[in-house]
């Protein structure tokens, strides 16, 4: 059991006596505060806020983190106010212990919800002090540690939480040895089965393997010998999880993943560390492909390491790991080496940095997040530990998670580019934006004036940065775009009571907004473009008292439908209505208006069951839109009879969007075939064209 007499030994390594003693004094106003307080083990509670402390100390954390460690839960469990802790001790430290606090527990919906809303709340005090996520993982990782006590259905809970949220957190940052503890804990909760049979084989495995270790490390030491290079060669082995993920990944039996030997070379500078690649290269042979340099380009949470794979002389492979003293401390610590080698005179660290850069991001993608499961979404993309390093025209890099596309690149170059993006071009040759991106490509991202994000990106983006800036550029489009339907329908609405909006006095709206709980006049039309209030409903209360006069033929009085309405008025893929079509109105609830053609069978259902959502339109004079129209074909089955079809349609102006195969048998095929038009003449041109072709049997115009 650690005590506070223990802790001060160890504090006095790095830290001033004045500090130790705040140190001291935040140990004894926990203990206070949590007197009758006791933990599922049985201890008293303030063991669990000292085990904290000390995790942090091995990564020698300032004397406020450990403060904010001791008071971690002072403020949820006791009945001590964030004032409180900032007038005993300092504003700074009672930022940290209220931003580490868990999360008040709101109502929500949903036990996921919930956990989104709290790790967004921890990512956002993390983005204001890095130094809040770094005790809230010792907090995580004394929890595990002391797991165990809790019932198998809570334990199985907690495990899989840190598995998806914490271990990916840690590894963002860089902290191997920590990520590592938690995926061996977690997996020991979750499979304690199996997580006990792979302990018990590699314990088993590592008797058998000790004389080959032993004489591998011999000659990788005799080897750096020969070329007067001092070096620390260490063996290393893989962690329980790790074994499991790549035994259930690449479906192999526990003999094949142990065949591999690791070993870590540690020097004191980087030029040593190629010089070693240079000497075990002459010593064994190199396996191509499996060479990867993160000293030049260090991986996104700071890592640095040369990796290579060799073949001993046995034929056994060996992975060699090649790094100095400061990458090895950064590679076990990450952002928590930024405190073990700090100076105040001293910058931040490169992981320091890119942490803090990776913080900004998660800010960015909050504020653009329409609620917390959107965050979350986003930010585990962000959490994926496999990156492609790409390069601007300039020979920058930017790291992307793995299948990241152009548009990706184009958003984490600047929001602006990625906005305004209209084509890629990779390695000089042009691209498709969903076209995945490999590590060492350059990309050169051309943009338009006045292009704006396509909602099929986010099909294939998958950085959180792109994701979210689409959807809130969507979301404001959609407002917009409703905003303006609302104001056509609403207008429409007050023509039989010779009213004009823009004549409306203030009072009137203004009582039409308090009583629905509006801010402006903008959401009550946003409201009705979105087919959530109706327009002749509204129309009626403006009206007031001069509802009375109002003529019923009115409201027949057909919207012009332009085509270039956006997002708001969408186009029934049941009837494909086009230019020329007599069609109708179906107001849809979040979607707006959907036009059908006024013989579908599905709009007769709507008109039957909700008629007042039913409203009469047609088509705009100088539309110019291209639409859909769909086709059922019944051909001879014959070579060639498709690409005939293709080169009639091209010729006369379409495009073919999708073919399907409805039906076969051995002399004829029937297809399905949706292609683009300007109206219903541009279609009936192309039929009667169509009808001319060699094999074609029978054409006509699918409908509901």
């Amino acid at each position: 059991m650690p005590s506070i007499n223990n802790l001060k030994k160890r504090l006095r390594s790095y830290l001033t006596e004045e500090q130790i003693s705040q140190v001291v004094r935040a140990y004894y106003f926990a203990e206070k505060a949590h007197e009758g307080q006791y933990r599922r083990s049985g201890d008293p509670y303030i063991t669990h806020p000292l085990a904290v402390a000390n995790i942090l100390v091995d990564m020698h954390m300032d004397y406020a983190s450990l403060m904010a460690a001791m008071l971690h839960d002072v403020i949820e469990d006791t009945g001590v106010s964030k004032e409180q802790l900032a007038e005993a001790f300092s504003e700074e430290v009672a930022e940290l212990v209220d931003g580490v606090s868990k999360i008040a527990q709101i109502k929500f919906e949903s036990k996921a919800e919930q956990q989104a809303e709290n790790l967004r709340k921890m990512m956002l005090a993390m983005t204001r002090d890095i130094r809040v996520i770094l005790v809230k993982l010792a907090d995580r990782l004394h929890n595990m540690r002391t797991l165990h006590v809790m019932r198998a259905e809570k334990r199985k809970r907690i495990a899989t939480e840190t598995l998806e949220i914490y271990a990916p957190i840690a590894f963002r940052l860089g902290m191997y040895n920590m990520r590592v503890e938690y995926e061996d804990l977690a997996f020991h909760n979750i499979h304690p089965m199996r997580a006990r049979l792979i302990g018990k084989a590699v314990q088993s495995a590592r008797g058998n393997r000790r004389e080959i270790l032993s004489s591998i490390k011999t000659s990788l030491e005799r080897s750096l010998e020969e070329e007067g290079i001092q070096a620390r060669v260490l063996g290393r082995e893989k962690h329980l999880y790790s074994i499991y993920q790549k035994m259930k990944e690449q479906h192999k039996p526990f003999a094949d993943i142990m065949d591999v030997f690791g070993f870590r070379i540690i020097v004191d500078r980087v030029d040593t560390c190629y010089r070693v690649l240079g000497a075990v290269h002459n010593h064994f042979i190199p396996i191509p492909g499996r060479f990867k340099d993160y000293v030049a380009i260090p991986k996104a949470n700071g890592y640095q390491s040369l990796h290579t794979t060799l073949k001993a002389h046995s034929g056994i492979p060996l992975e060699i790991q090649i790094r100095t003293e400061e990458m090895e401390a950064m590679a076990n610590n990450g952002i928590a080496a930024h405190w073990l080698y700090k100076s105040h005179d001293e910058p931040g660290s490169p992981t320091h940095t890119r942490a803090q850069s990776w913080m900004k991001r998660l800010l960015e993608i909050q504020q653009k997040a329409g609620n917390s499961m959107e965050f979350i979404e986003n930010v585990k993309v962000d959490l994926f530990p496999d990156e492609a390093y790409v390069f601007t025209p300039k020979g920058d890099i930017k790291e992307l998670p793995a299948g990241a596309t152009p548009v990706d690149f184009a958003y984490a170059v600047h929001t602006k580019v990625g906005t305004r993006c209209v084509a890629a071009r990779i390695d000089g040759k042009l691209a498709a934006l969903s076209t995945p991106l490999e590590s060492g490509q350059t990309v050169k991202i051309i943009t338009a004036p006045n292009a704006t994000p396509n909602p099929g990106w986010l099909n294939f983006v998958v950085t959180g940065k792109a994701r979210s800036n689409i959807r809130h550029f969507l979301k404001q489009q959609r407002r917009e775009d409703a905003a303006e339907l609302g104001q056509r329908l609403l207008e429409k609405a007050l023509i039989p009571y010779q009213l004009d909006l823009s004549l409306l006095s203030e009072k009137t709206l203004q009582q039409e907004l308090n009583n629905n709980h509006y801010g402006t006049v903008d959401e009550l039309l946003e409201d009705i473009g979105m087919g959530n209030r109706l327009a002749p409903l509204v129309a009626r209360k403006l009206a007031g008292a001069r509802g009375e006069n109002r003529d019923p033929e009115d409201d027949r009085l057909p919207l012009a439908i332009r085509g270039s309405e956006g997002l708001m008025v969408t186009y029934a893929k049941c009837c494909y209505p086009l230019p020329g079509d007599t069609v109708i109105g179906h107001l849809s609830a979040g979607k707006g208006i959907v036009v059908h053609r006024d013989t579908c069978k599905n709009l007769l259902a709507e008109m039957r069951d909700a008629p007042e959502k039913c409203i009469p339109l047609n088509w705009d004079k100088d539309v110019e839109q291209e639409f859909t129209a769909a086709l059922r074909i019944e051909l001879v089955n014959k070579r060639g009879v498709l690409a005939t079809l293709a080169n009639v349609v091209s010729e006369l102006g379409s495009n073919i969007d999708t073919i399907d195969m409805a039906g076969k048998d051995p002399t004829l095929s029937i297809i399905n075939v949706t292609l683009t038009v300007k109206h219903r003449v541009h279609l009936a041109r192309i039929i009667k064209r169509l009808r001319t072709v060699d094999n074609v049997v029978r054409i006509h115009r699918i409908s509901a």
